[in-house]
């Protein structure tokens, strides 16, 4: 038997044992298959879209009876300042989400797990869950308040203490700051729940065993508990760089204003205006299928070094 004869044979024994499996199964994916069409559904059949930044799309002649004009729109998206502009304000906004984000629900994580007082315990998750659950409309109201120039109490405590006061939302140098510091309030407590289920499956024995050896608690934690949740921060790490390219839309919409645009923009809202507002099609389309195609790289390149350090990865 020739060696193309025996790896079909693999194949059409994968193909069987796996229709075996349905069949055998067929409750379980009938259950699972109304995720599988909204799936395919708004995630794969929307990429027939692609082709849009390819062509002089218009609203009468549809995708197809556009115009096709290639790399046009891809060559007139790298030729505009503000595009790059707006390309450097996502980079920096989502690399101080990183560097700031990514270990605080690590260290919440591990403050809840470390706390030996119930009802103590259990207040501090409710409290720090909480704002996942409000809107950005309602943290949007909550922050302006709080800065307000007159009536803002951060502005009164300034005042108090002999300082001047600042406008926050509209001064270029903070907003930056301000988006991720609400960013951070609203997903640290949420974020955090990965991490104390990946606690949970820590072996209590290690924690007994290394106690009795002498060891710390940040002994204990240094050793046990990170080595034992290193896999899941690899995990979310890789996620996040990911989503590099990516921005909220919704909650910088909530805070920006025209003042702002220097350091505020990012390609979302960028898109937002240019393709429903001016409507260009082609041209947000363009510039959405650029991101996509660099948060694959990112996603691709975190991953192997992530199986580089000898950790599993996503895939």
């Amino acid at each position: 038997m020739t060696a193309v004869q025996k790896k079909e044979n693999v194949s059409v024994k994968k193909r069987s044992r796996l229709w075996k499996g349905i069949r055998d199964n067929w409750q379980i994916y009938l259950m699972i298959l109304p995720a599988i069409v909204i799936l395919i559904w708004f995630r794969y059949v929307p990429i027939y879209g692609i082709q849009i930044a390819f062509r002089d799309f218009t609203l009468k002649g549809g995708i197809t009876g556009s115009e096709w004009v290639g790399l046009k729109h891809f060559e007139a998206l790298f030729a505009t300042p503000q595009f790059l502009q707006v390309l450097r304000n996502t980079i920096l906004i989502n690399f101080y989400r990183l560097i700031f984000g990514w270990p605080l629900p690590i260290i919440l994580a591990i403050l809840i797990n470390e706390c030996r007082f119930l009802g103590f315990k259990r207040f501090s998750q409710t409290v720090s869950y909480l704002p996942h659950f409000l809107s950005w409309v309602i943290i949007s109201a909550i922050f302006n308040s709080l800065l307000a120039l007159d009536t803002g109490i951060v502005n009164m405590i300034l005042k108090a203490l002999g300082f001047q006061q600042i406008i926050f939302l509209s001064d270029p140098k903070l907003f930056r700051s301000i988006l991720v510091i609400t960013d951070i309030w609203k997903n640290v407590g949420w974020s955090s729940i990965v991490y104390l289920s990946a606690m949970t499956a820590i072996d209590t024995n290690l924690y007994e065993a290394a106690a009795i050896d002498g060891a710390s608690k940040l002994r204990r934690i240094w050793h046990i508990t990170l080595p034992g949740i290193k896999g899941t921060m690899v995990f979310i790490l890789i996620q996040r760089v990911g989503y590099a390219l990516s921005n909220d839309v919704e909650q910088v919409l909530m805070f920006y204003n025209t003042m702002v645009y220097e350091t505020g923009d990012v390609l979302g809202t960028y898109l937002y205006r240019m393709g429903i507002g001016q409507m260009k099609y082609s041209f947000t389309t363009a510039a959405g299928l650029f991101t996509s195609v660099i948060g694959i790289i990112l996603l691709l390149s975190a991953n192997a070094v992530a199986h580089r350090l000898g950790e599993r990865g996503l895939w």
